[in-house]
């Protein structure tokens, strides 16, 4: 049942930000996604200007995430929740059983892949039960590593891509103590109607962005950032061939690292009085959702705030 409105204007005041202050997530997706998008994530967040990330626990190189993560339990991280895949260049399955999930599945038996048919497929027939199962997995399968994620967010389906799974994801974030990213208008009126902080303005996604002459497109944005909460969900990697993705993403996401980890970025952040955040602040306000219920042992962690 949605609750009374309690926010103030802003989210970022909701998180003790000043009425006129800048404040901006920048979390890297995909984490796990190969090797190469694996060290550029850790350097963008380690040496550049994102804040966070988020693992994708079923991607092929899930285990060397997590472990990058293991080593590093200073750095803020999500899950990256997903149902499709980037077969055959990035293959891989449901963590649930095949068989406990076939609504999620194409004729073949995978993963329907991120395309605008391919999502309009699975959302079609994709069976709640079933997207909790496989949801349930993934947020299990990096507890079970020993991690504390502070969000969930989605890969490829905006605000799960489906009003019921959308509000499946926010019952999952407030039994399991996460924030989850809400990007698009009706989760944003439902989020706020509960009291969530939510973004502020227009999320942007970096694969939205022109990639030739990245650099001054990111340096307009961040010169023109209104007061209040913004999100980039951005995407570096460093290119690699052997990755086998096709030349226009490896440029997105080659383009995404040089600017995230280049001198100028910070200097970009200083100039316009930008503050940049990680979803734990987030995480704090978000057992509001449903605050009589305590996050099962092991899932949310400790609140790092």
């Amino acid at each position: 049942m949605d609750h009374p409105a309690t926010t103030p204007r802003r989210s970022s005041e909701l998180l003790g930000f000043a009425a006129d202050a800048k404040v901006l997530i920048v979390n890297c997706d995909d984490f796990g996604l190969d090797d190469g998008v694996n060290a550029a994530v850790v350097e963008a967040v380690e040496r550049g200007i994102a804040g966070s990330c988020s693992v994708m626990p079923s991607a092929p190189a899930a285990a060397g995430a997590l472990q990058l993560l293991r080593e590093r339990p200073e750095l803020p991280f999500g899950v990256h929740l997903t149902m499709v895949c980037e077969a055959p260049r990035h293959p891989w399955g449901p963590l649930t059983a095949r068989e406990l999930v076939p609504s999620l599945l194409d004729e073949a038996g995978e993963l329907f892949a991120p395309t605008p048919e391919g999502r309009a497929r699975l959302l079609a027939r994709a069976r709640t039960e079933e997207v909790e199962r496989e949801f349930r997995a993934q947020i299990d399968a990096v507890a079970g590593a020993g991690l504390h994620p502070t969000h969930l967010d989605f890969h490829c389906l905006a605000d799960a891509g489906r009003g019921d799974l959308f509000e499946l994801t926010l019952a999952l974030g407030a039994e399991y103590g996460l924030a989850v990213r809400v990007w698009l208008a009706p989760g944003l009126r439902t989020a706020r109607r509960r009291g969530l902080p939510v973004v502020d303005h227009p999320f942007l996604d970096s694969f939205a962005l022109p990639v030739d002459d990245k650099p001054a497109h990111y340096a307009r944005l961040l010169a023109e950032l209104p007061p209040g909460l913004s999100e980039w969900a951005v995407h570096p990697g460093r290119g690699d061939r052997s990755a086998g993705a096709t030349a226009e993403d490896r440029r997105v996401r080659r383009s995404d690292y040089d600017f995230l980890t280049s001198p100028h970025a910070r200097d970009l952040l200083d100039a316009h009085g930008v503050t940049v955040i990680d979803y734990r602040p987030l995480q704090a306000r978000w057992p509001s959702a449903d605050a009589d219920r305590a996050a099962p042992p092991g899932i949310g962690g400790p609140r790092r705030t």
